[in-house]
């Protein structure tokens, strides 16, 4: 197996080599030895950058991903955090599809006020009508704290 130098990590990944070391730092990822003066990394560091990523982008903080990346099977108590942060996503997923649908539709309606748009405000009440229903509130990703930490 072929080892990546860090460059070429950062080109595939889109990281900076900075954002690379600071990871490897927090011990989010390994680097298998160094190339001179430069880091290498087996090629799965890719896999492992784009679940990193991924994390990122559903509101996960570093610290949350890290302690994810070395749980193992008996860790119940994030096992129940992270179910509860999957049923919060979906939630998410749902509110964004409807947007995404109205926004769709509004890009094409006639009607004017787009906004009094009869399909446009249906959509836009049944967002309302799942977060009222769902147990989590408006903008819970910012306030939702992360299970306590060992």
């Amino acid at each position: 197996m072929e080892l990546l130098d860090i460059a070429e990590v950062a080109v595939r990944s889109g990281l900076a080599p900075s954002a690379l070391r600071f990871y490897e730092r927090r011990g989010l990822i390994r680097s298998a030895g160094r190339n001179g003066l430069r880091r290498t990394f087996e090629p799965d560091v890719l896999d492992r950058l784009m679940l990193i990523d991924c994390a990122r982008g559903a509101g996960f903080t570093l610290a949350q991903i890290q302690r994810f990346l070395t749980a193992t099977p008996d860790d119940t108590e994030l096992r129940a955090h992270l179910a509860r942060r999957a049923s919060r996503l979906d939630h998410d997923i749902a509110r964004l599809t409807r947007m995404r649908d109205s926004l769709h539709h509004a890009a094409t309606c006639t009607h004017e006020p787009l906004v009094e748009c009869p399909h446009f405000k249906s959509t836009i009440a049944d967002s309302d009508n799942a977060r009222a229903a769902s147990s989590a509130p408006a903008g819970f990703m910012a306030a939702a704290p992360m299970d306590p930490q060992p």
